[in-house]
């Protein structure tokens, strides 16, 4: 299995889950430390094997080089989790004229989704595996303030969902998380202050039904769900890991 920014967040704890679960895993993320330290916590959860590469996705080679990595270690790729992604801030008043920051946003939540698994789709499909790509409630219900946000993640269920028609016939089964707020460094990676970010919690227990923020070990057994054979007749999926959020209406 390959997980993408497996160094924190939902990434991290989906490398946790399925280190649990015994799966050998190709981890990639952009921090050196970070990496061997979760691979290292990985293998002592009990993951058959555990190996990493570094690299950041909107570089185009990137993608090769963890297709050629897995396959040296491992022979075969049989399930990709596609979790690293980005945040840009703002609405459409507020955007940069030359739209750098709408480049800056698809780049990193669809094109480097779309870029990965075409390398690895050859070898998805020789394995009969899964794609598990990890998107957001904001694909299917608008936010505030994360205006191009909500138009990647829709761009990225749209993928999901034409993949896997197109895949059905060919046994690779693909399927998104669409996970509501959860606890994780993607807010502060886009530049809130730590005020700012604990206020937005605040809000968010506000806006769903549950009452609080979800865990990244809450998305990962979805990840994990769908990434097994406990799924085998689901594809298409938009699998909502969100306290609500989807069908809270706003007073």
């Amino acid at each position: 299995m390959i997980i993408t920014g497996a160094t924190s967040g939902i990434g991290k704890g989906a490398a946790l889950e399925m280190a649990k679960r015994k799966w050998s895993l190709v981890l990639t993320g952009r921090n050196a430390e970070a990496m061997k330290e979760i691979a290292e916590e990985c293998k002592k959860l009990g993951a058959e094997k555990v190996t990493y590469t570094l690299g950041d996705l909107t570089d185009p080679s990137v993608a090769k080089k963890i297709v050629d990595h897995a396959l040296k270690e491992f022979g075969k790729i049989d399930c990709l989790v596609n979790n690293a992604g980005m945040l840009v801030t703002g609405n459409l008043e507020e955007a940069k004229d030359d739209l750098t920051d709408f480049d800056a946003q698809m780049e990193g939540n669809v094109k480097t989704v779309v870029r990965l698994t075409k390398v690895a789709l050859p070898h998805i499909i020789k394995s009969k595996g899964t794609i598990v790509n990890v998107s957001s409630v904001c694909g299917t219900n608008s936010t505030p303030a994360a205006f191009y946000y909500c138009m990647s993640k829709s761009a990225l269920d749209q993928f999901t969902k034409c993949l896997a028609m197109e895949l059905a016939g060919k046994g690779v089964r693909v399927n998104s998380v669409n996970p509501g707020v959860i606890y994780s460094e993607i807010q502060r990676r886009s530049g809130q202050s730590e005020d700012t970010y604990q206020k937005y919690l605040e809000r968010s227990k506000l806006t769903h039904p549950m009452g609080r923020v979800g865990y990244p070990e809450e998305t990962a057994k979805a990840i994990a769900f769908l990434a097994s054979d406990d799924s085998s007749f689901t594809t298409g999926e938009l699998l909502k890991v969100d306290g609500g959020r989807a069908i809270y209406t706003f007073d």
